[in-house]
């Protein structure tokens, strides 16, 4: 079942005199939406007794939950494993207390390394940490770790970096950002044959685990060095455009979890893409 919703709480969330994130689950369903990513991306500050009590209240609206580890994470440097390794477990921590299964991460980035040995360094490091959180977590069998692509070109998690993890780790599904793609390839999200051409890329090397792929869907400015900022969907000179993705989950049969990160109207424009899924289904 392919589930919308946002990443954080959109402006008009607080607009409306809403103040705290236990709320955001009947908002959300009462939009149409059925997701929610918790972002930890700053840092890990909320209590396990917040999250319970969001997790209930998800529940009940029928909202599933995921998060997002902290943006510290750098597994491309050796020297930052155990604190890499610690935010990933205190961040499936919360997610246990969400009732949560995908826990979205970022690899790393290059720094002074050749890419070669950046990548090789991320690689060898995510091989021990799937096994420390798995002997750590023996009874989290639902747990899918989501490594993303990501929109800077110093960072690791192009889509051939994405893809050749998730090859040789096989617990892990991919988190595709369709604009962090977009903005590392200069716009190559241009029409429907592109994003096919990608999907099929993901769907010939992982098969099922690109059917269920995690999404992340905003439009996001770009330069040489790839994303400059996320925009919303009421900005139109950067792309990608959802209406050249939905066609291609519908003939492909996909079965995603889409989260839509824009700049402020997140849920609005996860209520878009739902939109236009639905009415495209219908045809």
């Amino acid at each position: 079942m392919i589930k919308f919703g946002p990443s954080g709480n959109s402006k008009s969330f607080y607009d409306e005199g809403h103040k705290h994130t236990s709320e955001t689950p009947e908002w959300l369903k009462n939009l149409g939406l059925d997701c929610f990513e918790y972002s930890l991306g700053r840092g890990i500050t909320i209590k396990r007794e917040t999250a319970v009590a969001i997790a209930e209240n998800a529940a009940a609206c029928g909202v599933e939950l995921s998060v997002h580890a902290p943006y510290f994470i750098n597994f491309a440097n050796p020297a930052s494993y155990q604190k890499s390794l610690e935010y990933i477990l205190s961040s499936v921590e919360i997610l246990r207390a969400f009732g949560g299964r995908r826990l979205v991460f970022h690899i790393g980035s290059q720094q002074k390394m050749t890419r070669a040995e950046a990548f090789q360094n991320s690689l060898n490091a995510l091989k021990a940490v799937e096994n420390d959180v798995r002997e750590i977590y023996p009874d989290f069998s639902e747990l899918t770790l989501c490594p993303e692509t990501m929109g800077k070109m110093g960072q690791i998690g192009s889509v051939d970096e994405i893809i050749e993890v998730c090859r040789a780790i096989k617990s892990f599904t991919p988190c595709v950002d369709f604009g962090h793609v977009n903005s590392r390839e200069g716009g190559s999200l241009r029409d429907e044959a592109a994003f096919d051409g990608l999907i099929s890329r993901f769907l010939d090397a992982l098969g099922q685990r690109a059917v269920n792929m995690h999404v992340h869907f905003s439009r996001i400015e770009y330069s040489a060095g790839g994303e400059v900022r996320h925009l919303t969907f009421a900005d139109d000179k950067y792309g990608p455009y959802f209406e050249h993705l939905a066609p291609v989950i519908i003939k492909r049969g996909l079965a995603p979890y889409i989260v839509c990160e824009s700049d402020g109207t997140q849920a609005e424009d996860a209520l878009c893409m739902k939109r236009c899924f639905e009415s495209l289904s219908k045809k």
